[in-house]
């Protein structure tokens, strides 16, 4: 069974920079497309960036600019660094395999909560 777990959340003010780690088990990362996801209290969970398996990258439009998905297979980890932040970027963000746009587990890690103050 796959596992994610979640780091580097925490508060910020606006315009601040944050670099999430979602650390899987096994080859997974090099393997699969690993997308992080977020959930805002009362919405729902929105898939905001991918790294597929050849390198490739997609960004969901509100994201595109500010936020950059990265990997080190080395340390099958995957990386989302977070610039220019915003407050509609405060969530809990958590990382998944992808499969198209949707999680390919319906288990998730702990989450990291991200708040941006205004």
């Amino acid at each position: 069974q796959v596992q994610f777990v979640e780091s580097g959340g925490g508060l910020v003010q606006a315009g601040g920079s944050l670099r999430l780690s979602c650390a899987a088990s096994g080859s997974t990362v090099s393997i699969y497309s690993i997308g992080w996801f977020r959930q805002a209290p009362e919405k729902q969970r929105e898939l905001v960036a991918t790294i597929r398996n050849t390198g490739s990258t997609v960004y969901t439009d509100s994201v595109k600019g500010r936020f950059t998905i990265s990997r080190v297979n080395a340390k099958s980890t995957v990386y989302l660094q977070m610039n220019s932040l915003k407050p509609e970027d405060t969530a809990v963000y958590y990382c998944n395999q992808v499969i198209g746009s949707r999680p390919a587990y319906d288990y998730w890690g702990p989450g990291t909560q991200v708040t941006v103050s205004s």
